[in-house]
């Protein structure tokens, strides 16, 4: 079991006003231009995909999206 914090009165020295750091909630949603395409992949590949979102409690289609996104980034900066 924790110990209990006590805390006390004591004085807590010299306090300084920090900047807000913190983006407004408008920057935090970051819009990426998407574009639909129809794909045929392996039923197999789209089970292993739709297993593991189902698990994870998200989209097979995100995860797939985020490994094409992930290759993409590699190859292109080898390029």
């Amino acid at each position: 079991m924790r110990s209990k914090i006590k805390y006390t009165d004591e004085p807590m020295g010299e306090l300084r006003v920090i900047k807000d750091f913190l983006p407004p909630p408008d920057q935090l949603v970051l819009k990426e231009e998407n574009v639909k395409v129809t794909i045929s992949l392996k039923k197999s590949s789209v089970e292993f995909f739709k297993k593991e979102a189902k698990k994870h409690h998200t989209s097979y289609q995100k995860m797939i999206r985020q490994v094409i996104d992930w290759y993409t980034s590699h190859y292109q900066k080898s390029a």
